[in-house]
């Protein structure tokens, strides 16, 4: 560690005094710093297909703005923490790229949401509370810091289940500040959105076949991958994408990103 286990014990002894209080999510982030450094945090919380809620973080303010503010319009949809929420994930620490489809790094999301994040590794602590909702507690390292070592990483997961049972205790109310609705059924309510914005985007030019291989473009799969689960070829795979660009009048991966981005806002708005 970082510190000292006498440290360790000592700063999850003033986050477990700070639960039910403001200070709390800052208490366990100081516990954590004292065993891996890492420039900066954020703890969401996930349920149905309501916008995250941000519990916690500590972006100054020009950061914030791409971290949190623009996330929540809509990128959110395409972030493999986001979506692995509505898979069965267990409780644990993952690293990004471990849940990340085989293309992410070269898809859009990566290239025009992400990358303005600056960061070289975003990991994150994820915990089913009651009601449906996930909270994800998210360690980031900038991109002039070193990714988290193996080590720091088995350090990290062996405070997973003190990390869990704080975040039981603090948020364990947390699903009332969402309606009846949006948690009931929490995690099939996340896909369900996801499914319905994805394959209502561009409905009135594109093919059923052309809307599900922009779904898997925009999470980052390549042409390869979506072959295999559309169980056509990747060439079939290239010419739909070419069409779907002649289509939406654009002539790129990020133009098809941008429109999406800004369906989903016109969707909120109208909503």
């Amino acid at each position: 560690m970082v510190g000292s286990s006498d440290n360790w014990n000592s700063a999850v002894a003033e986050a477990i005094m700070a639960i039910g209080t403001p200070p709390f999510a800052e208490k366990l982030v100081a516990a954590l710093r004292g065993v891996a450094t890492f420039d900066y945090s954020v703890m969401f919380a996930y349920s149905g297909d309501a916008r995250p809620i941000d519990l916690h973080d500590d972006f100054p303010a020009g950061k914030r703005r791409v971290f949190v503010t623009a996330y929540q319009e809509g990128p959110y949809l395409l972030d493999p923490f986001f979506l692995a929420c509505s898979r069965d994930v267990d409780d644990g620490l993952y690293r990004i790229k471990d849940l990340a489809p085989d293309r992410f790094y070269q898809g859009e999301y990566f290239r025009s949401y992400y990358v303005q994040t600056g960061l070289s590794e975003e990991i994150g602590y994820f915990i089913q509370l009651p009601g449906g909702v996930v909270a994800v507690i998210s360690l980031m390292r900038a991109d002039h810091s070193p990714q988290f070592s193996a080590r720091e990483f088995r350090k990290l997961s062996a405070c997973e289940p003190v990390v869990r049972a704080l975040a039981l205790r603090q948020w364990q109310d947390l699903h009332r500040r969402y309606s009846d609705d949006a948690v009931e059924d929490g995690q099939s309510s996340i896909q369900r959105h996801i499914e319905y914005a994805f394959h209502t985007f561009g409905k009135s030019v594109l093919t059923i076949r052309e809307r599900e291989v922009v779904e898997f473009v925009l999470k980052g799969y390549s042409s390869d991958a979506i072959g295999k689960i559309l169980e056509i070829a990747p060439g079939t795979v290239r010419i739909h994408r070419k069409n779907i660009y002649a289509k939406l009048g654009i002539n790129s991966q990020g133009a098809l990103f941008s429109q999406f981005i800004e369906a989903l806002s016109a969707e909120a708005n109208s909503g």
